[in-house]
């Protein structure tokens, strides 16, 4: 665990704890160090919230409040702390279980992709479910893809490689 960490999760805890007062929610909070590949200088702080009670509170309609959540945290933390990269806050695995379906959706629309080799653009989604496409679609060699549009619009296009 970083100096920064040990001496800060206290405090990080309670702001989530906080927020989640505002709605009456009781959270429970799990915070983990993370190695981001990119910068290997700098870590990822993954936040874990767990809520037996109305979760949806906090992540909102298509996680509008999560996000808003994650960026005000992510402001209040890197501007204590230069050697975060960054951070990353999932509610009762919403995230997971999002992405999760994301994964599967890619792979249907690239089955139809390939049998009717015309492009098909998925539903808007945010810059992290984009990736998760794109990344999972990598290994497609007959199948590119490519973001079009302008957030919140913004969404994948998944095409035949000569199209």
């Amino acid at each position: 665990m970083s100096e920064f960490l040990e001496k800060n999760k206290e405090k990080i805890i309670q702001s989530i704890k906080t927020v989640g007062g505002f709605m009456n929610l009781d959270c429970q909070i799990e915070i983990k160090e993370e190695v981001d590949f990119a910068d290997s200088l700098k870590n990822t702080l993954a936040i874990s919230v767990y809520t037996p009670e109305n979760a949806r509170f906090l992540i909102g309609k298509n996680g509008e409040n999560l996000k808003s959540l994650e960026h005000i945290m992510r402001a209040i933390i890197l501007k204590q702390n230069k050697e975060i990269a960054g951070v990353v806050i999932d509610v009762n695995d919403y995230k997971k279980t999002r992405a999760s379906f994301v994964v599967d959706l890619a792979k249907e629309t690239a089955y139809r992709v390939r049998n009717t080799k015309k492009a098909e653009a998925l539903c808007p989604m945010t810059a992290y479910e984009r990736r998760v496409v794109h990344t999972e679609l990598a290994s497609y060699p007959d199948l590119t893809t490519e973001s079009i549009g302008d957030d919140p619009q913004r969404r994948v296009v998944i095409k035949p490689l000569n199209f």
